[in-house]
């Protein structure tokens, strides 16, 4: 922590007024709240603009009275802090933490039970919670449904996936919030694993625009101990109302107290940019929990994987479900020949790791199983240390270390997670033997206790019982299928990656849409970075598998723009070597691009139709842009002013050609170098479904700008 200032001002005000109100440091935001009939109720202006109309706060309980109504206040309090803390990896070097708070107690008159409603307000947003402290009149609790409204203050503009317990790996949909309801059936694909709760629920973080151009997001914070929000929408009165994942028997949460729920927030302005560089979620959260961190490092992968997905190779060793290694010797059993997780495949991906510099290289398919949950075997279950008889583990080990690159592990659970629990002490501890510092773990079908999803109170525990319990063994976490990120990595940060969201593996059997990545960001990125696994140049999947037809809709110059529009410490190069040693020019910049950063900029930005960021090296003096396009071609106008003034840079720009288009020529690209300064600009021609990228070097040799001309 760099420094800290806090100001603590608590007053107990006059208890005949109910209506009490903060703003935000710079006075952009006034949120009031009030007891309306006893109800609390709070509202969010912007600049005088509405963007949170008069809601309703509350719980419904299970067999126990509402905490809905019949409050009275009885305490209030306000106070400001102010710091500047230091991320262990990021956006930016430094982030200021900086807020004004407002704290009413309130006591149920009739029950005499006590609940606190803490407001924080900063610069670009309010957060909330509520809070039990320990008291007589309530101890424990079951939660029917939490009642948080955002109550719109129009028919805005929405960016959406639809309400769902288990996956949020749904294209996004762009409509009116009072079109959701005759879109929903249409939004719903066959990859979904369960259909929505209603017909008018989405998930967070939701992006919305009003027709003032007002850019809102509506999340969550700090979600541990507790059930994923969903969001209902009552369409008439354009109402958001908080909507908890149950659990087996349709229970919300089970509550002791004192206990304090996750944050609820809403983030605003009239600048889309304002929304991608906001860092409220990650302030909401509570600061590191471990003394060291040393061991915790931004990670640049290649993988044995995306082969797997498009069906070229196979993820288990034989075809055959049900064989058991204490009844049969695996070495005898005939292989299927697609098996990828072989020694020496995995030895050629080292050699090409480390020729480029690329950290690790993932290996999915490596352990016993595969073949049982393929087969559909009910016997089926991974130990996470066994592996095939083709994968040698010391071998592979021992080689990885002499070229200076790790292993990287992969658990799939199958959602069996008591397995996986009972396993895990183990597993890392084979991990840790074998020098594997990070896991890729799945939770792909039904989640084992049956009844119990994703995104439940149960799970989300599960998922941060892994984390904590992988960092006893200095062990990075990026986990596939769990619940969307909250901002934990501040105070986790081996959580180092999750997907939860629809990525580049659907481009194999489902396709994303063009606009996709121009979306995410203001979604799925608010709540802290994804795995997305970009990189891919061949858009022909059939290639792989003439069994496949699909098509991944990119151009290759927008892959490249993707390691900067698509914020991760933990970035993958996931095409198969062979397609990157056809196009050496363009994997240039995957090689350079690092994953970790000093300073973000936003240049451009319109949810779904392109995004333009620029992002400084950590420990470095070069920047990267990068620049993903939608549907409609489009020219990018951007400047260079934040770069240094008076230093000259040589910028290599990685564009589309003018022919190239996301259907029909994928892989038309120009590349070329230039001289820049702060004064520079840039006009620069994005496909369909394209985009650019940029490394940006600062010249420390005069003979670095010979035949160069200045943009």
């Amino acid at each position: 922590m760099k420094s800290l200032l806090i100001i603590f001002l608590t007053s107990i005000l006059v208890l005949t007024t109910h209506a009490q109100s903060i703003k935000s440091p710079n006075g952009n935001f006034e949120m009031n709240f009030n007891l309306l009939d006893q109800k609390p109720s709070y509202k969010l202006d912007y600049k005088n603009q509405a963007i949170v109309k008069e809601s309703y706060l509350g719980f419904e309980l299970v067999d126990a009275a509402d905490l809905l109504d019949g409050f009275k206040l009885v305490n209030s309090e306000t106070s400001s802090f102010d710091e500047t803390w230091e991320p262990v990896w990021g956006e930016y070097k430094e982030i200021r933490n900086h807020y004004n708070e407002l704290a009413v107690t309130l006591e149920q008159i009739e029950t005499e039970r006590i609940m606190i409603i803490r407001f924080r307000l900063f610069n670009d947003g309010l957060g909330f919670r509520y809070e039990f402290p320990e008291q007589d009149k309530l101890t424990y609790f079951v939660i029917k449904e939490e009642h948080s409204q955002f109550a719109m203050a129009g028919d805005h503009t929405a960016y959406w996936i639809p309400g769902d317990f288990d996956t949020q790996e749904y294209n996004y949909t762009t409509s009116k919030l009072s079109e959701i309801r005759g879109l929903m059936k249409g939004a719903i694909t066959p990859n979904a694993s369960q259909t929505t709760f209603s017909e008018t629920g989405v998930q967070t973080a939701l992006m919305l625009k009003s027709a003032e151009g007002l850019y809102i997001n509506l999340h969550e914070a700090a979600l541990i101990d507790y059930s994923c929000m969903h969001l209902e929408l009552d369409d008439e009165n354009m109402v958001f109302e908080s909507f908890l994942t149950p659990d087996a028997l349709g229970h919300k949460g089970y509550m002791q107290a004192p206990f304090t729920t996750p944050w609820r927030t809403v983030i605003a302005s009239d600048k889309a940019a304002d929304i991608l560089t906001s860092t409220l979620t990650l302030n909401l959260n509570e600061p590191c929990e471990y003394d060291d961190t040393s061991w915790i490092k931004p990670v640049k992968y290649i993988g044995i994987w995306w082969e797997m997905i498009t069906g070229k190779s196979s993820w288990a060793y034989t075809d055959l479900p049900g064989v058991k290694l204490d009844e049969t010797d695996y070495s005898k059993t005939t292989p299927n020949g697609t098996h990828a997780a072989n020694t020496e495949y995995v030895k050629r991906h080292i050699d090409f790791a480390a020729e480029h510099g690329f950290d690790a290289v993932l290996v999915e398919g490596w352990n016993t199983g595969w073949e049982d949950w393929f087969g559909k075997s009910k016997d089926y279950v991974f130990d996470f240390v066994t592996p095939y008889p083709d994968f040698d583990v010391e071998e592979l080990r021992d080689y990885a270390m002499s070229n200076g690159v790790r292993i990287m592990m992969h658990h799939e659970t199958s959602g069996s997670v008591r397995n996986y629990e009972r396993h895990m002490d183990k597993a890392y501890q084979f991990m840790a033997d074998n020098n594997y510092n990070s896991v890729k773990s799945g939770y792909v079908g039904d989640i084992i206790p049956r009844g119990e999803t994703h995104y439940g109170q149960w799970m989300v525990n599960h998922y941060l019982y892994a984390v904590t319990k992988a960092a006893e063994y200095k062990i990075m976490v990026n986990a596939h299928e769990a619940v969307r990120p909250t901002g934990l990595s501040r105070t986790y940060p081996n959580l180092i990656g999750n997907e939860s969201a629809r990525g580049t593996e659907y481009e194999a059997f489902g396709g994303n849409n063009a606009n996709h990545t121009t979306i995410l960001p203001f979604t799925r990125l608010i709540g802290g970075p994804m795995d997305y696994t970009p990189g891919i140049f061949e858009p022909d999947v059939s290639k792989y598998n003439p069994d496949n037809g699909s098509w991944v809709n990119t151009t290759i110059a927008r892959q490249l723009a993707l390691y900067v529009t698509m914020y991760s410490p933990l970035q993958m190069a996931a095409d198969i070597p062979e397609n990157y040693e056809k196009h050496m020019d363009a994997f240039q910049f995957i090689k350079d691009v690092p994953a970790d950063w000093d300073d973000t900029k936003v240049l451009e930005a319109e949810p779904g139709q392109h995004i333009t960021y620029a992002r400084k090296e950590k420990g470095s003096n070069d920047w990267y842009v990068g620049s993903t396009n939608g549907d409609d071609s489009r020219t990018s106008k951007i400047n260079f002013n934040f770069l240094d003034a008076g230093q000259k840079y040589v910028a290599t720009i990685y564009a589309d050609a003018k022919d190239a288009h996301y259907k029909n020529n994928p892989k038309a690209y120009d590349i070329r170098k230039v001289i820049v300064t702060n004064k520079s600009k840039l006009s620069q021609f994005c496909a369909s479904g394209g985009g650019y990228a940029i490394s940006i070097k600062e010249v420390t040799d005069k003979s670095e700008l010979k035949g160069l001309k200045k943009l």
